[in-house]
């Protein structure tokens, strides 16, 4: 043991001399990427944010953010991920709940795309997840490696919400996401009154999956994974 330590601490010497050698425009550099790539804790909206400040555009047209406005929105490929930036309409479809429900809810209806373990439909008023267009000519979310229970990070204001492809809405239509994912956002999360007129960012992972679905401390944890691994390699 005395002597691995001693080899350990020898390469880290190197190591450190080697980076004392660098210019000190590239020790700065070093220093400043080692902790973002390193660190365990939760991805800032800024770090996923400055990674898709562009758009290398993947689908055939763009999307409307409701019926009567104008098609402005593309959705994005990056490098294990999708993204678009839209509205955030109120989807409260899903369980019956004291928040989501036909009174509360005009366009309520009691089911979701993709269901719970056991079979139920997913609930609005407990669970983030966010609403893709139904597969169509501008784009299918599957030919993308996104499924039912994908992991999505939605950023709003500087706050970051993991949610999971829970339902899937307008092939023509996007911008929609859970009455709980607007409450965690800070928004209003009424579905008449509430949600935001514009600048929320959607991060879907590719390939990813929740098991089960309605656990959104899993949605979490793979998020935060997802997230760390989306900034390094982007």
């Amino acid at each position: 043991m005395r002597t691995r330590t001693f080899a350990f601490a020898a390469a880290s010497g190197a190591a450190l001399l080697a980076v004392a050698a660098l210019p000190a425009t590239a020790r700065d550099a070093r220093r400043s990427v080692a902790p973002a790539l390193s660190a365990e804790g939760p991805v800032s909206a800024a770090d996923l944010l400055g990674k898709v400040e562009g758009c290398s555009q993947i689908s055939q047209g763009k999307y409307r953010t409701d019926a009567q406005a104008a098609a402005t929105v593309p959705v994005c490929g990056k490098n294990g991920a999708v993204f678009w930036k839209a509205d955030l309409d109120i989807v409260c479809d899903g369980r019956t709940s004291r928040a989501c429900n036909r009174k509360t809810d005009p366009w309520f209806q009691p089911d979701t795309s993709f269901h719970q373990s056991d079979d139920q439909p997913l609930s609005a008023e407990k669970l983030p997840f966010v609403v893709v267009p139904s597969p169509g000519p501008i784009w299918n979310y599957a030919s993308s490696g996104i499924k039912g229970g994908s992991v999505a990070a939605v950023i709003y204001r500087n706050k970051v919400v993991y949610a999971v492809v829970g339902d899937t809405g307008p092939s023509g239509i996007t911008g929609e996401a859970s009455y709980a994912t607007a409450k965690a956002l800070g928004m209003d999360p009424d579905p008449k009154t509430g949600g935001a007129d514009s600048g929320v960012t959607y991060i879907l992972f590719k390939g990813s999956e929740v098991h089960p679905i309605e656990s959104h401390g899993a949605a979490v944890r793979l998020g935060n994974r997802l997230a760390r691994r989306f900034v390094a390699n982007n």
